[in-house]
């Protein structure tokens, strides 16, 4: 029995927990249902995988300034806004934050009212600083802060940096994020570390990860420490399958599956994550993984023509779900097992339909709660192809290019020498002439 909190900030009109109410067990329930009624079409629904404790789970927080005045007064506030509104809910502490997080947001505040800096003023586009996003590490406990500013000047860095070292010393790397544009976006596209490696590194199901400012990274480890063997375990990988994870991030699944796995191609359009990615790779010792920089649409449509096939295919699209496109590729390509990771049941069911259509059949369905106290939930699906017969011959990977930036050109002697790991990054079309070249080498 998950005993019941009250939260300060719902009371003042935050929307971040709309479950809070609700007894953890009530919550699934709910949850459960909610599945049940958008996928129990396309099979059963397994019980829903709760968390023993599900308070402070967060490993990721953003607090915004406000600029209003008669809210502050003459203090610095930063927070969450009220549901519906730009108007900020000053925030100390949340129940959804590991505890580390609020005390880093404190001594990012703390630093900047230290050096005088001014919010930003959304209506007015005046002031410095906009946002401070923290993420934490539970295997090492450090935590990256990031301070949002509107302008790439930042007077003082120096002091702030210090400042805040000394109120928070497991804040071991600080990063200026530059976002001038009038957006409710958080971050901007360029960014200045100003203390440490930019990055923390984390640990799931074994592998290490390097997690910067922008790279996607599951909110709540310990539940997708079971998100990721659910996959695992419906996959049944025992060594001789080839894997293509698409919209892989910063590769946590692919890397996840590396070991049960012949090879892994992870597919991710986010340049920045797919560095992260290659790293990953490198700094466990992994060698049978590659990473493309690619939108999965396309990468996998070229895929499709050139008819490669994979024996297994991870997906784990954002919120928006796959591409009708995406969903036809990965069907003439014709892998015997597709496991289909979503945040989003109501798009999963969309994309289900599709599938259902091009002979595939949903052979499992696992929810897991990863964000309790909220309506979301994550689904885990398996599918399998009833149009494959299992026989057909099979397009291997290309071989295993290590790091990649720059041309096919670059890796010709590399392609001689498999142990050999070149510093290069690899697009689709890189991607295509290393197989073509393979074949001459061979």
């Amino acid at each position: 029995m998950v005993l019941q909190r009250e939260c300060e900030q719902k009371k003042q009109g935050c929307g971040g927990c709309p479950y809070l109410d609700f007894p953890y067990e009530e919550q699934l329930k709910k949850k459960q249902k909610y599945v049940k009624k958008l996928l129990g079409n396309f099979g059963k629904v397994q019980p829903i995988i709760g968390m023993e404790d599900p308070w402070h789970y967060r490993n990721k927080a953003i607090s915004t300034f406000s600029a209003k005045k008669e809210l502050t007064g003459k203090r610095l506030v930063s927070g969450i806004y009220k549901e519906g509104t730009h108007t900020v809910i000053p925030v100390d502490t949340c129940l959804l934050h590991q505890e580390r997080l609020d005390e880093a947001i404190d001594a990012v505040r703390r630093a900047a009212a230290f050096c005088k800096y001014k919010p930003y003023d959304e209506d007015r586009h005046t002031g410095l600083i906009r946002h401070v996003l923290v993420r934490h590490s539970r295997l090492t406990d450090e935590v990256l802060a990031v301070l949002v500013t509107a302008s790439r000047e930042l007077p003082g860095s120096r002091s702030f940096v210090k400042k805040v070292r000394e109120l928070c010393p497991q804040v071991t790397t600080i990063v200026q994020n530059i976002n001038p544009r009038s957006t409710s976006a958080v971050l901007g596209f360029s960014e200045k570390v100003l203390c440490g490696k930019g990055y923390i590194v984390d640990q799931l199901c074994g592998i290490t990860f390097r997690i910067a400012a922008s790279s996607f990274y599951q909110v709540n480890p310990v539940q997708t420490e079971i998100l990721y063997q659910t996959a695992m375990e419906a996959a049944g990988l025992d060594g001789s399958q080839t894997v293509l994870d698409a919209y892989c991030g910063v590769g946590t699944i692919g890397l996840a599956a590396a070991s049960r796995a012949k090879s892994v191609l992870g597919i991710e359009r986010n340049g920045s994550a797919i560095k992260c990615a290659i790293q990953n790779a490198k700094d466990n010792g992994i060698t049978n993984a590659k990473f493309v920089n690619a939108d999965a649409t396309l990468a996998i449509q070229k895929m499709a023509a050139r008819g490669e096939r994979v024996d297994v295919v991870f997906m784990d699209p954002p919120r928006a779900g796959s591409t009708p496109e995406f969903l036809e590729a990965v069907s003439r390509m014709q892998p015997e097992k597709l496991v289909y990771v979503s945040c989003n049941p109501e798009t999963q069911q969309r994309d289900l339909k599709v599938l259902k259509e091009k002979g595939w059949q949903v052979k499992k369905i696992q929810p897991v709660d990863m964000f309790p106290h909220t309506g979301r939930v994550e689904t885990v699906c398996l599918l399998s192809n009833r149009k494959c017969a299992g026989n057909e011959p099979k397009s291997e990977l290309a071989p295993d290019i290590g790091e990649c930036r720059g041309t096919a050109e670059s890796v010709k002697g590399f392609l001689r020498k498999p142990d050999t790991h070149v510093d290069l990054t690899l697009d689709m079309e890189d991607y295509y002439r290393i197989k073509d070249q393979e074949k001459t080498v061979k």
